[in-house]
Parts: C-alpha cells; structure tokens; sequence
C-alpha cells in the first residue's frame, strides 16, 4: 500500500510498561511518553485524543497508523494492535508496523554491529543484531539467556542497547539501557523500509510461544 507522509502520522508502542504515542502533523511532532503499569489499555485512546486536540486533527486525517509489532509484552502488544485496527479500520487507513528491536537498535545510528536487547521476563531477553549503518538484520529475532548471546560470525561489536541492559544479568556486552519513544517508530516508518498493510492483515511479531512462567516454576525460581 502506498502511504501519503504529507498527511499526519500516528505512533502507537504498548511493548514496555510505558504507554508511548507520537503523532507528526504539519512539521510537529507530539509526543506522550508515561509509565503506565497495567493501565495503558485506560489511558490510550484519552491521550490519543489529547495529541489530536494538540495538532487539529482526527482519526479521519491519518495517513497512517504505525505500531510497535513485537516481540515485547503480551497483553500491551495486543492493546496497542487492537487500538491502532480500530483507528485505521473506518477510514481504509494503512497500519505500518515496526519490529520493536528495530526501533531499540536505531538509537545507535550508523553503526555496524548494534546488539539490541529488552527484558522479556522470565529471566530471558528478546534481542537481534543490526549493521544500523547498511540498514540491515544481521540476525533473527530471538529470545533467550543473556549470557547467552553470541556474537554473529566475522562480526565486529560496535555498541549495545535496550533494557535488558539494566538487568540484574546483562548480556555479555557493553550497552546502554536506553529505549526509544513512539516518535522512533515514526522516523523507521517515514524511510519506507516497512511495508504498509490493511488493518485486517495487520500482525504482531512473537518470537516465544510461552507468556508466564506456571506455579511451579515460580516456586522453584524463588527458591533458586
């Protein structure tokens, strides 16, 4: 789908414990980037219009909606989606999504071996390497142990990002626990690099088939 970048766009990240939007209207950009624990799914659509009332706009001015694909948290993934198909859905508006590693790694800008990682819970983080400079993945999306990680092959390491970082066991790596805010996800969809979709075949990233640890597990970890 081709996508108007003239007409205003809206960013949409529930992936974190933070609910992030960003909305780029006629040379501005809004921006509403909070900790919102478990009350994202309260407090979206209300800051959504708060941003519109800010540019002068409505759902019905979209070009496009961008939202954070994943992999990050279940529930706030699925909020995020849900929302952006309901503001997309009545006016035919493309939905642009954005893997969030993606948006993790391009804080470090051209750089040739960036190592993006966040806390996936459950003692594991979600990370992928990215040559941010030839704007390419230089691995899968993958979740798994911090210590874990491993450097891709004939690969030189030049920087490290994401939350994961601020963890008790970091990855292997230096890094900064630095994350992106909505108005990242919105430059990654403005290079053209994404395709768009309806809001019907819109899709979410995951790259673990488990969300929550059982009882036991639970147990047992604690007593680790």
């Amino acid at each position: 789908m081709q996508i108007d970048f003239t007409r205003p766009l809206l960013a949409v990240d529930t992936s974190t414990s933070c609910l992030s939007l960003a909305l780029r209207s006629g040379g501005e950009t809004f921006l509403y980037h909070a900790e919102a624990g478990n009350k994202q799914s309260e407090q979206i659509l209300p800051q959504i219009q708060i941003l519109f009332d800010e540019a002068g706009i409505t759902a019905a001015d979209l070009g496009a909606v961008v939202y954070a694909q994943g992999p990050g948290a279940f529930t706030g993934l699925r909020i995020g989606i849900g929302v952006a198909q309901g503001l997309a859905t009545p006016f035919a508006t493309p939905l642009i999504g954005i893997p969030c590693l993606d948006a993790v790694a391009y804080q470090c800008p051209q750089r040739p071996c960036v190592l993006a990682a966040t806390d996936a819970r459950m003692g594991e983080v979600f990370y992928a390497w990215f040559d941010t400079a030839a704007h390419r993945r230089l691995s899968d999306y993958q979740v798994g142990k911090a210590e874990e990680i491993a450097l891709p092959a004939a690969a030189v390491f030049s920087d490290g990002i994401g939350n994961a970082f601020a963890l008790p066991s970091p990855p292997p790596f230096a890094g900064k626990p630095d994350m992106p805010t909505a108005a990242a996800y919105l430059d990654l969809a403005q290079s053209g690099r994404y395709p768009a979709v309806g809001a019907a075949h819109a899709e979410l990233l995951y790259v673990r088939n488990k969300i929550a640890l059982t009882a036991k597990e639970q147990a047992e970890r604690k007593s680790r």
